[in-house]
């Protein structure tokens, strides 16, 4: 037990000694002054030239926005072609069919939108050409995305007043050549030294300890395993994602793996407030974010030592807590670790079973993506937060009896109802998403479908509520872990998730470089004796209450009728 809080202690430190100074580099690359890896610029101009793009061209918000959605639809029309077709196509050694149509639907849809909602099992799945040059390719133009929106909002806001919030695809292609790239290799070789396949070689053979012939699939899965953890995407190369001994082989590239989850999350908090100019807001947005993160862990660790209530009461000792669904080499401590960060963020990697995790660990894993707002994806996360932190503004400005201003720029009506607006969306697409499954299992358990409803769940009651729950939470949250009794590969899952996932993850991009480009374009108001300041702990505290407040009034009733009455249920 000492050994897995040395560990969880020490990937913790780690990412706050890589993290923080990530978030100065950060700063300072996306605002273009000199930094090491301006070694790239040639590689990028050339792009730029073969592309016919020119990345000083000044964007306003709508501008911006149409150049990041362009792209990501041309992005799920051929990847959805090719996912169908991987059969046919080469660079599928392992003779892997293609996917249906409803299951190439919900994949291309879940890599674009950087959620990698897995309703295929990785290695059975997809060709080594869809697991390379379609997921792991999305992986970093997904998270490219989501970092490039961020520091547009970033750039609305350095500025008095300004119509220019920087260009798309200048920031796009930073986040990529000088991010996520260069980290990548570094990880992937962690992970190949350490014993994660990185060839194009098919399925390897070998007899068990009982005598049975094993197919084991390999592939390049070092170099997939780096992005989808750097990036916040969270797509396993195989099946059993990081539980899988290949995919994570041992505490070091756990360490390594939770590490590289957070790390650009992290810096892109505190970029935030050395981009503007603004360090000290930077470091209460991140020090509510992190006590956010610390409520989630510190319970969900404690769940999972304790053990399980029902094996105890069976007279079974439990010294290492509770292990069903974790990986022996790992631990009970380290699997609580990895899952608050990797629901609190939009990685959605695991390396244990959510499903088999405590009740109230569920809870706390469905709480952390539900707010969506501590560290999240990269980039993401401060664009989910920024519509807290405008809600907390307009509560503070009608409490002291002012007109809210936000670092200088009067937030009114319209910024207000746009913020309103995506507030409601989660419960929304979560709530409604929710019912409506549990109304077709309960209603129409025998239909005639190709997989009846009644054939959804492993889990009956509480836990089997709480599956179906899961599942729309983490489509919405762009996150892509799952409760894995539920079996989600038919027309329902597919297509319902499918929508969730892309309104999940575009209007709360969309609305928050809207609402940051319409105050950029708003007078600067100097600040006064009058002001309200949002970099102080009295407004981050305010800022956490209105987060509290309205997703325990969003969320309380389904929690309630999923893993809240569970640990109820469960003997004493």
């Amino acid at each position: 037990m000492n050994t897995e809080l040395f560990g969880i202690i020490a990937s913790f430190a780690l990412m706050l000694v890589i993290g923080i100074p990530l978030g100065k580099y950060l700063a300072k690359m996306f605002a273009g002054e000199k930094v090491w890896t301006d070694f790239m610029k040639p590689v990028e101009q050339g792009i730029y030239k073969l592309s016919g793009i020119n990345p000083n061209e000044p964007m306003n918000w709508k501008q911006f926005l149409k150049a990041m959605m362009c792209i990501n639809l041309l992005w799920l029309v051929y990847g959805f072609f090719v996912l169908m077709n991987q059969d046919k196509l080469p660079w599928n050694p392992d003779g892997n069919p293609g996917m249906t149509a409803d299951l190439a639907f919900n994949t291309i849809i879940s890599f674009v939108v950087n959620c990698n909602l897995q309703h295929y099992s990785g290695e059975s799945g997809a060709s080594y050409l869809a697991q390379h040059y379609i997921f792991m390719f999305l992986q970093f133009v997904s998270a490219a995305t989501g970092i490039a929106c961020a520091v547009g909002l970033f750039k609305a806001f350095r500025d008095k007043t300004t119509n220019d919030i920087g260009n798309f695809w200048n920031y796009f292609l930073r986040a990529i050549t000088r991010l996520l790239l260069p980290l990548s290799i570094v990880v992937a070789l962690i992970l190949t030294f350490n014993g994660t396949p990185s060839s194009y070689a098919g399925k390897d053979q070998f007899i068990s300890l009982q005598g049975d012939t094993v197919n084991v699939s390999r592939g390049p899965a070092a170099q997939f395993i780096a992005i989808k953890h750097l990036g916040t995407n969270g797509g396993g190369w195989f099946g059993a994602n990081s539980t899988h001994p290949l995919e994570n082989p041992n505490y070091l590239t756990n360490i390594t793996e939770i590490v590289s989850q957070m790390i650009i999350p992290i810096g892109m908090v505190l970029c935030f407030g050395y981009f503007i100019r603004r360090k000290k807001l930077g470091w209460v947005i991140f020090g509510v974010m992190m006590i956010g993160a610390l409520l989630l862990l510190i319970p969900s660790i404690g769940s999972e030592t304790g053990g399980n209530s029902a094996i105890a009461k069976m007279g079974i000792a439990q010294p290492t807590g509770a292990m069903e669904g974790k990986e022996v080499r790992i631990g009970p401590t380290a699997t609580a670790f990895w899952s608050t960060f990797t629901t609190i963020v939009s990685t959605g990697s695991v390396n244990g079973m959510h499903d088999s995790t405590m009740p109230l660990t569920g809870l706390w894993q469905l709480l952390g993506m539900m707010i969506n707002g501590f560290f999240g994806g990269c980039g993401v996360g401060v664009l989910n937060y920024f519509i807290y932190l405008i809600i907390a503004v307009f509560i503070s400005g009608l409490m002291v009896g002012r007109t809210p201003e936000f670092l200088g720029h009067k937030v009114e009506a319209r910024e207000v109802k746009i913020a309103a607006l995506i507030t409601l969306l989660s419960p929304l697409l979560i709530m409604a998403g929710t019912a409506i499954a549990a109304f077709v299992f309960t209603n129409h358990g025998n239909a005639d479908w190709a997989v009846k409803p009644s054939a959804w769940l492993n889990n009956p009651s509480f836990h089997g509520f709480s599956e179906m729950l899961y599942e729309m939470t983490s489509a919405n949250a762009n996150n892509g872990s799952g409760f894995e009794g539920l079996g989600d590969n038919n027309v329902f899952w597919n297509v319902s998730t499918g929508f969730v996932m892309l309104l999940g993850r575009f209007l709360p991009i969309i609305g928050p470089v809207a609402i940051a480009g319409l105050l950029a374009q708003k007078k600067y108001i100097p600040e006064s004796a009058g002001t309200l300041k949002t970099d102080t702990i009295t407004f981050g505290l305010m800022t956490f209450a209105v987060i509290l407040v309205l997703n325990a009034l969003s969320y309380f009733p389904a929690l309630a009728l999923g893993p809240i009455a569970e640990f109820f249920s469960m003997p004493k």
